[in-house]
């Protein structure tokens, strides 16, 4: 497998797609704080960047990238009375029974890559119990030798805390590594742990967006073994 030993992936967008995944957790989110308010709806969306009308993101939509307390705190102006905690704690209870939308065939592609020889971790800037239960429900969870969420103490991306604890936690040279995500957080994260980047477009993100930040652009996940097979060359 070439100069590469490691693969850290980020989950939302780029293990599932974003629009086809988030999407519905955020209008049920949403519908369900808003007590069947459209008015209070329309406005915690605008909050976060969802429009519940058309189910488009915006580009700078908090749910692309960040926490689940960062995202609360977005909400909280419009919700008078209500508790952080508590808000973060009922998002991640939603998240973790959300319906998943592979981005592709995750089984055997994870399949392939560990019998490879890789080692796989995920990065993510959800929570860690949410995470798991998303792996599991996908049938990849024992693909996965490392999960770092927002609160497993790592950090959080574009920290890049979590890269560099799988590293760490795995024995691999951080340059052996690539960090596979859809967000410019993904990107940036790995860059600062001296990681290969590599951006996929299974996210809200465009290519021209990404491509500043990541070492190669593919369409989605599907394309990692035939890049890391070629020697994972720069471009593309």
């Amino acid at each position: 497998m070439n100069d590469i030993h490691g693969l850290v992936f980020d989950k939302d967008g780029t293990l599932f797609d974003f629009r086809a995944t988030w999407g519905g957790w955020s209008r049920r989110m949403l519908e369900e704080l808003a007590c069947g308010s459209q008015a209070l709806a329309g406005r915690l969306g605008q909050a976060i960047g969802f429009d519940l009308v058309s189910g488009v993101f915006a580009p700078d939509s908090p749910v692309i990238a960040h926490t689940a307390p960062e995202i609360a705190a977005k909400l909280l102006p419009h919700l008078p009375g209500a508790d952080h905690a508590v808000l973060v704690a009922r998002m991640n209870a939603m998240a973790a029974v959300t319906d998943l939308v592979e981005a592709v065939p995750l089984v055997p592609l994870f399949d392939g890559l560990t019998k490879a020889g890789l080692k796989i971790g995920l990065a993510t800037n959800d929570a860690e119990e949410p995470a798991h239960a998303h792996l599991r429900s996908a049938g990849i969870a024992r693909y996965f030798h490392f999960v770092s969420g927002f609160d497993s103490g790592h950090g959080a991306k574009p920290d890049p805390g979590p890269l560099l604890a799988f590293a760490a936690a795995e024995g691999l040279d951080p340059g052996k590594v690539a960090m596979v995500g859809d967000s410019r957080h993904d990107l940036v994260a790995g860059r600062a742990a001296g990681m290969r980047t590599v951006a996929v477009l299974t996210g809200i993100a465009g290519s021209d967006e990404l491509r500043p930040f990541a070492d190669v652009v593919l369409p989605d996940i599907g394309h990692l073994p035939g890049w890391i097979a070629s020697g994972a060359p720069n471009g593309g």
